[in-house]
């Protein structure tokens, strides 16, 4: 792992291209529904059954990382935007777009409008916890 010297936030690869900035998680949740922290609430309590993650709250989305980045939330005032990294391209009626960018990296698009919903991506999100570790790597 390399750590970036002016943010401090880890990453897979030296010199990893990234915006330095260290921003608050409860800002996310200002002015929003008690619906969306119960969201996050609940998709942070999935991916911590995986095994250990690192929160990473960003400008403009709350990012999750094991030695890469795997999922990401956007959070809205009533409802959650999401996606997942994945090493194949799934198509599920669970996702709202999918994009490719190389033979394993495919980004999986999904909307969350409550807590119980999150368990429609739990499958998924388990992959992609693996592709967050670089399992897919054969490593």
């Amino acid at each position: 792992m390399w750590t970036c010297p002016a943010c401090g936030r880890g990453f897979a690869n030296r010199n990893q291209s990234h915006a330095c900035g260290r921003h608050d998680l409860a800002a996310h949740f200002a002015g929003k529904s008690s619906n969306v922290r119960a969201i996050y609430d609940a998709f942070l309590a999935m991916l911590e059954g995986f095994g250990p993650v690192t929160v990473l709250p960003e400008k403009t989305r709350i990012a999750f990382q094991v030695r890469m980045s795997f999922a990401q939330l956007t959070v809205r005032r009533d409802w959650v935007l999401g996606h997942l990294i994945l090493a194949r391209r799934v198509e599920d009626p669970v996702f709202t777009r999918v994009e490719s960018f190389s033979p394993r990296n495919h980004l999986h698009a999904f909307r969350l409008d409550a807590p119980d919903e999150v368990a429609r991506v739990k499958g998924f999100a388990r992959e992609a916890y693996a592709v967050g570790k670089q399992e897919h790597l054969g490593r």
